[in-house]
């Protein structure tokens, strides 16, 4: 198991920047105020030990939107596949009467299990929670499912 890690950590010595493009279905656990969600985040290749930053913006159909950043982790098994847990606190606005999620200051944390391809871009499926922690008195939270395309930013800018 020690080998496959290790074997799978060289592959992700060399990874680029990435902005992800996501689409997918806000709340989709209690469906409360369900809508479709779309996604971009930054998703820096620096290093803060085994960690990295990143910045996303999110919006809902509903009227839902999370401004963040926060940190995440790349965990490769093989070449192919990566696991990426995040954590992100952010800036939240919208809501209505079927779904308010309780404070300006909400937390995301999400794991993503993607595909990389030859030129280092991803295919990934996330699932993601977002939640004030229980800072204020109403805390209901909301699961989203996001399918995800990550591209190096070289390819995009010729960096």
């Amino acid at each position: 198991m020690a080998a496959f890690l290790a074997a799978g950590g060289a592959a992700g010595a060399e990874e680029p920047d990435f902005l992800s493009f996501g689409a997918g279905y806000f709340d989709f656990n209690r469906q409360k105020d369900a809508g479709a969600e779309f996604r971009l985040e930054y998703r820096s290749r620096v290093r803060l030990g085994p960690l990295k930053p990143f910045a996303a913006v999110s919006g809902s159909t509903s009227g839902h939107y999370l401004f963040s950043g926060g940190v995440l982790m790349d965990l490769f098994f093989g070449r192919r596949v990566v696991v990426t847990p995040s954590f992100a606190p952010g800036y939240y606005t919208g809501g209505n009467s079927e779904l308010d999620l309780g404070h300006e200051l909400e937390f995301r944390s999400q794991i993503e299990f993607a595909y990389r391809f030859d030129d280092r871009s991803r295919l990934g499926l996330a699932v993601s929670h977002t939640s004030n922690a229980s800072i204020a008195d109403n805390n209901p939270g909301s699961e989203s499912v996001i399918l995800y395309y990550s591209v190096p930013v070289e390819s995009l800018f010729g960096e």
